[in-house]
């Protein structure tokens, strides 16, 4: 089952598969910045219940934690029942006390044991989930940095385009008014867009 991280970076790559190419071009396409802005807001909004699931599943490490006490201490104490009942037969109060500890130094090696699994269990969890977390920002911030790429590219073309236009419209009206041209001053630099200003 995918994440609602991975569902929505899927969406993104649908979305940007489904955009036209732009005219002339089988690399850049047209987006519309409403819709991956929108797109882009709800994948911020899913990334910190992603992250709170990935937490769950690192703070499952203390409730292992806690059941390898448990079981540790059922241990002890079935362990101290029984070396009670071992010292109140006074037959075999030598063999009870061996016995006994025997028994403590068993169970207590096998609470050692389960505790070190429960800490190694525990630590893979979270390595992996940091693991997991880490790839997924990598292709998210890949996907971001190329999709700004693209959008850049659109504006830096369109302005372009649009001077191209500005610049034929100018020289059409002087063809058309050739005596006003001596006469008018010329046109202050503003006019001009900036490209790189934008």
């Amino acid at each position: 089952m995918s994440s609602k991280i991975e569902q929505l970076i899927d969406e993104i790559e649908e979305y940007i598969d489904g955009c036209k190419y732009q005219a002339l071009s089988n690399t850049k396409i047209i987006v519309n910045k409403e819709e991956i802005d929108a797109l882009l807001r709800e994948l911020r909004m899913k990334t910190p219940d992603e992250i709170k699931r990935y937490q769950k599943i690192i703070s499952q490490k203390e409730a292992i934690l806690n059941d390898a006490r448990e079981k540790a201490e059922a241990l002890l104490q079935q362990t101290a029942v029984q070396t009670n009942e071992l010292i109140n037969e006074h037959e075999i109060m030598q063999q009870a006390y061996a016995q006994a500890n025997e028994i403590v130094t068993m169970a207590s090696e096998q609470a050692q044991e389960i505790k070190n699994n429960a800490i190694i269990e525990a630590n893979s969890y979270r390595a992996a989930a940091i693991e997991y977390m880490d790839k997924k920002l990598q292709n998210l911030e890949s996907i971001i940095e190329h999709t700004m790429g693209v959008t850049s590219s659109h504006v830096q073309e369109t302005l372009a385009s649009l001077q191209n236009c500005l610049d034929v419209v100018r020289a059409d009206q002087m063809e058309l008014h050739p005596e006003d041209v001596e006469a008018e001053p010329e046109q202050p630099a503003e006019d001009n867009i900036n490209l790189d200003m934008i």
